[in-house]
C-alpha cells in the first residue's frame, strides 16, 4: 500500500467527518439562534485552537482534534431553585460548578436569552437539529450513491477474455493453466473484449445471470452465439468444454455430502469475464436504504457493550477480526485507505467513500439520540420531562413549574464521559492492531 493511498484515504475521511460535524453543530446554532438564545461559541473539533474569527457574538472556529465539535448556548443549565442546599462530595461540586459556570455566562440584562427559558417544543427543535442534520446527510449522500452514480451492476458485455481452460485452481479458488492447456472456448471462438452478447443457443439474453445459467446449462456443447460488436451483429460459434462447479443451496451455502465434502456438478465454461456499469436506482430505494441503516446501527448500539468485548478479545488473541465489528474512527479510516489502494475504478472507489460517509452519518444520527447526556438525547429527555411536569401541572391547575434542572444529571454526563473515552480507546487500539480488512 503505498503513501499516497494513505494521504488520500485519511484525507477524505477527516475532511468528510469535519464537514459532518460541522453541519451538525449547525443544526443545533440555526435554531438557537432563531430562537433568541445566545451563542457564544461555535467549534469543530476539541484541543488546541488552530483558528477562530468573531463574527458578531459567535465565536467561529477550528480546534486541532477533529473527532467532535460543540456549540456553546448561553444558559444550558438553570440556577439552583430557591433554598437548595449545597451538595458536599465530588458529584455534589461537579452539579455546582456546572450550574455556576452556566449562570456566569449570560450577561446582565440577557437573562431571557438563557437556553433553560425556552419552550419544551423549542428546546426539542434546538436539541434534535444536530442529529437531523446528520440524517439528512445520510439521505444526500445514499441518494448520490443510488440513483446519482447507481448499484453495481454485471452486463453481458464481456470484459476479458479468458487465454484457456483452466487445468486446475489454487487453494483459493483461482483457475490455473498447465503448460498443454487448450485455448477457452471464448478465445477460440474469437471473442473479443467490448462483443456484448445479445444470443444463446437461438434464444435472446439480457442478464448476466440468464446468460451464465445458459452457459452453465450447456457443457461440451458446439452453441450458436450472436454478439454485437461496433454496433453491428456477429454471428459466431462456441464448443463448450465442462468444469466441476460446487452446487448451491437456496440460502446461499454451498451444499455438503454426509462426510461434510463440497457436492459439485458438471457445468458448461465459455472463459469470459463481464463488464460491471452502475444503473441508477429508483428513488423510492433511498428510504429503504437509509432505514436499513438505521435500524442496523440501533441494534449494533443495543448491543455494544458485547460487541466491543469481542473487539478486544479479537485483536488481542488469535482469532480473526468479523467483518461486521464495531469500529472507531481510525478503522473508519483505513476503511478508506483499503478502498483508496485498492485496484478498483475510480467511480466504484468513490460510491465506497460517499457510502462510508453516509453511514458515518447514520451513526451519529443515531448514537447522538441515546437518552444519556453528555449526548443530545440527554437534553431531549431532559426536555421532554420538563413539558410533560409542565402538562400535568396544567391540567390540575397547578403552579407553572420551573425549567428542569439538568445539573443534577451531572454525574451521569461524567460517567458516560469516562465510557466514552474508554471505549474508544478499546476499539482504536483494536483498529489499530488488527483492523477490519475490506473483502
Amino acid at each position: 500500500m503505498d503513501v499516497l493511498s494513505w494521504v488520500v484515504g485519511i484525507a477524505v475521511m477527516l475532511v468528510g467527518l469535519a464537514v459532518s460535524i460541522g453541519l451538525h453543530e449547525v443544526g443545533h446554532m440555526v435554531p438557537a439562534k432563531k430562537f433568541g438564545v445566545r451563542v457564544s461559541q461555535y467549534m469543530v473539533g476539541f484541543g488546541p485552537t488552530l483558528w477562530s474569527r468573531a463574527k458578531g457574538e459567535t465565536e467561529y472556529g477550528v480546534k486541532a482534534i477533529p473527532l467532535g465539535g460543540y456549540v456553546r448556548m448561553v444558559g444550558m443549565m438553570p440556577p439552583a431553585p430557591e433554598g437548595t442546599p449545597r451538595r458536599g462530595g465530588f458529584f455534589g461540586q461537579a452539579i455546582a460548578d456546572a450550574r455556576d459556570a452556566s449562570v456566569s455566562e449570560i450577561l446582565p440584562g440577557e437573562e431571557h436569552r438563557a437556553f433553560y427559558h425556552l419552550s419544551t417544543p423549542k428546546k426539542l427543535v434546538v436539541m434534535l437539529g444536530g442529529p437531523v442534520m446528520n440524517l439528512l446527510i445520510a439521505v444526500v449522500l445514499t441518494f448520490v450513491v443510488l440513483v446519482g452514480i447507481g448499484a453495481p451492476t454485471v452486463t453481458t458485455t464481456v470484459g476479458a477474455v479468458s487465454e484457456c481452460t483452466p487445468t486446475s485452481t489454487t487453494a483459493d479458488g483461482a483457475p490455473v493453466c498447465g503448460d498443454a492447456a487448450a485455448p477457452s472456448p471464448a478465445a477460440a471462438a474469437g471473442l473479443q473484449p467490448g462483443d456484448e452478447i445479445v444470443e444463446w443457443d437461438g434464444a435472446a439474453v439480457s442478464s448476466w445471470d440468464q446468460l451464465s445459467g445458459a452457459i452453465a446449462d450447456t457443457p461440451d456443447q458446439q452453441v450458436p452465439v450472436v454478439v454485437l460488436r461496433e454496433g453491428a451483429e456477429v454471428p459466431l460459434t462456441v464448443t463448450t468444454t465442462d468444469r466441476q462447479v460446487p452446487v448451491v443451496e437456496a440460502d446461499g451455502t454451498a451444499k455438503v455430502d454426509a462426510d461434510g465434502q463440497p457436492v459439485t456438478e458438471t457445468a458448461g465454461f465459455l472463459g469470459v469475464t463481464p463488464t460491471q456499469e452502475h444503473e441508477p436506482m429508483p428513488l423510492s430505494t433511498v428510504p429503504e436504504a437509509v432505514w436499513q441503516q438505521v435500524s442496523g446501527t440501533a441494534g449494533m448500539i443495543l448491543t455494544l457493550p458485547v460487541r466491543i468485548g469481542d473487539a478486544a478479545v479479537q485483536a488481542f488473541t488469535d482469532e480473526p477480526r468479523s467483518q461486521d465489528s464495531v469500529v472507531s474512527v481510525v478503522g473508519v479510516g483505513r476503511m478508506a485507505v483499503d478502498a483508496v489502494a485498492a485496484d478498483a475504478p475510480v467511480i466504484s472507489t468513490l460510491q465506497f467513500l460517499l457510502s462510508l460517509l453516509a453511514a458515518l452519518n447514520v451513526a451519529l444520527f443515531v448514537f447522538n439520540l441515546i437518552p444519556l447526556l453528555p449526548l443530545d438525547g440527554g437534553h431531549v429527555l431532559n426536555a421532554l420531562y420538563e413539558g410533560a411536569k409542565r402538562q400535568l401541572a396544567r391540567l390540575r391547575g397547578l403552579p407553572r413549574p420551573g425549567p428542569a434542572d439538568v445539573a443534577r444529571m451531572m454525574p451521569v454526563a461524567y460517567v458516560m464521559f469516562v465510557v466514552l473515552v474508554g471505549t474508544g480507546a478499546i476499539l482504536i487500539v483494536a483498529d489499530v492492531v488488527d483492523p477490519v480488512r475490506l473483502g
